[in-house]
């Protein structure tokens, strides 16, 4: 099992952004320490739900700071981003750290950040499917052009520089994962054989449905078998290690709904669409009671489950919902010291 931690740079109430990130930067060096797999990066713009604008950015830098855990971005958002752009930073970042680094993408939502960058709504509607294959042929292939017939980019040839395939034995580029969060999104990584990030809002059951139709829509896509056994899907989630019981809920449901009121609040839609918000008590109360939050012994058993239920065997957890950089710390020590060992 590989359990990795989740990072937003979440502004929580009363904090400064400078304090966030610097916990961000903090919790993943203690993450190397306390020997997690990997650490996930989130991104977001204009909101302090997390603070982080340039989830590849900040990879660089951990990256830098850290010798053996992989580093993530969960997700760097194509909408707002061109193919190439991302594409040319991933291979950058895969080829300067030996093949630590993951490229997480995603649609992000349909917010003000379309309008800010140009993208327009039609990028998050309709445009995903072609940066994604744009993309793909960027960290596969030696040389890219591209057409506009009905799409978004058009440019001549080019070489691709650094070419990821060509440098690193027995690494042919960068690992890339897609965020899913409905059938179609599904779909399109399944016949493009690339893993899943399912997020951390939706429970077992849900997971499990969404990885038997990845699997069935890899197959109809004439994906080998050994292929499909093999997808390292990842979960979200949210951890939080105390003793006792209802501490660790009780940590998080003191800290994390106002995070969540300002963070998720902040959120603006670019077309002026109607938007639900949970509620913010209900919602982290709801997540406490399907991640691992607890004691040691009922987190390992929560990400047992999961991994039993979905065949899902990664995990990025959100360990930062104190809102606290000590309590951050010592959340992830634990994570490392007294959960994981009851996993292997």
């Amino acid at each position: 099992m590989h359990v990795g931690s989740f990072v937003l740079g979440g502004q929580f109430p009363g904090q400064g952004q400078g304090e966030a990130l610097h916990r961000a930067v903090r919790s993943a060096e203690v993450a190397e320490e306390a020997g997690l797999d990997t650490v996930w990066l989130g991104e977001h713009h204009f909101v302090p739900y997390g603070t982080c604008p340039s989830a590849a950015t900040l990879a660089a830098l951990l990256l830098g700071r850290t010798r053996r855990v992989r580093v993530g971005t969960a997700v760097s958002v194509l909408p707002t981003a061109h193919p190439v752009a991302l594409g040319e930073q991933a291979a950058l970042l895969h080829l300067a750290a030996g093949g630590r680094f993951t490229l997480g993408v995603g649609r992000g939502g349909p917010w003000v950040d379309l309008e800010v960058f140009g993208a327009g709504l039609p990028a998050f509607e309709e445009g995903f499917p072609e940066a994604l294959d744009l993309l793909l042929r960027w960290l596969r292939e030696p040389r890219v052009g591209a057409s506009a017939e009905g799409g978004r980019y058009a440019f001549r040839e080019v070489a691709v520089v650094p070419r990821p395939a060509e440098s690193l034995d027995g690494l042919p580029g960068p690992e890339v994962v897609v965020a899913c969060t409905s059938p179609s999104s599904v779909r399109l990584a399944a016949e493009r054989g690339l893993p899943m990030l399912l997020g951390m809002h939706t429970g077992d059951t849900e997971k499990a449905e969404m990885v038997a139709l990845w699997r069935r829509h890899a197959r109809e896509a004439g994906r080998d078998g050994d292929e499909i056994r093999a997808a390292a899907h990842v979960s979200a989630g949210v951890a939080q290690v105390e003793d006792g019981p209802g501490r660790a809920t009780e940590t998080l449901v003191k800290a994390m709904p106002g995070w969540f009121e300002l963070g998720l609040g902040a959120h603006v839609t670019v077309d002026g669409r109607a938007r639900a918000m949970r509620d913010p008590v209900a919602y982290t109360e709801f997540l406490c009671s399907i991640h691992p939050v607890g004691p040691p012994e009922l987190c390992a058993d929560r990400l047992a489950a999961t991994a039993e239920a979905t065949g899902i065997d990664r995990f990025a957890l959100m360990v930062e919902g104190s809102g606290d950089l000590a309590g951050t710390e010592e959340n992830i020590r634990r994570l490392g010291r007294d959960v994981l060992p009851l996993l292997r």
